[in-house]
């Protein structure tokens, strides 16, 4: 096709994926770089896979840093032994990357132990909340008991009352550990 080579980029991508299950072999390599190229990480990974490119679809994977897909295509296709070794490598990449989540996939996955497990959801529990900003909740924790408040003013029944002590109790708790941390 020479057309295709004159084509511009984005032309190139959009002829690809419209084309994808119908495109000629002699375009497959080329077309898997240009998708990968251009961030179309699954359909270079079906053009590669449908191509008979294990290898190409791994490597794009590895490339994008999706180690669990690549270390499932590894799997599916026979590579018992590289699939392990795409996992092991997948949660070095994923504890670096603080991607606690596919961390724990991958560590699952390699039939690690369950501390093991456990230490990489602590990391990951730590790790979101160092983003958290105790001022701001607690801002957020009063603005609701103050709308509770006014929500309940003027009414007088049983469970109104319980609500506004139970209200009432908390907001001292908090001044109290309040004054404490001081």
């Amino acid at each position: 096709m020479e057309d295709f080579d004159k084509m511009p980029f984005e032309a190139k991508v959009s002829f690809l994926v419209e084309n994808l299950r119908a495109l000629p072999d002699s375009l497959a390599e080329k077309g898997i770089d240009i998708l990968a190229q251009a961030g179309e990480t699954e359909y270079a990974v079906v053009l590669a896979r449908d191509k008979g490119k294990t290898d190409k679809a791994i490597s794009v994977l590895v490339e994008a840093g999706d180690y669990l897909w690549a270390a499932l295509i590894a799997k599916n296709s026979g590579l018992a032994s590289r699939s392990q070794d795409l996992y092991r490598e997948g949660l070095q990449y994923y504890i670096g990357m603080e991607m606690f989540g596919r961390a724990i996939s991958a560590a699952t996955a390699l039939g690690l132990s369950a501390d093991v497990i456990d230490d990489l959801y602590r990391s990951g529990i730590a790790r979101e909340s160092r983003d958290t900003d105790l001022a701001h909740s607690r801002d957020m924790i009063e603005c609701a008991m103050q709308s509770l408040d006014l929500s309940l003013l003027g009414r007088e029944d049983e469970i109104s009352l319980e609500l506004m002590r139970a209200v009432q109790e908390q907001r001292e708790r908090i001044e109290k550990q309040g004054d404490e941390g001081q």
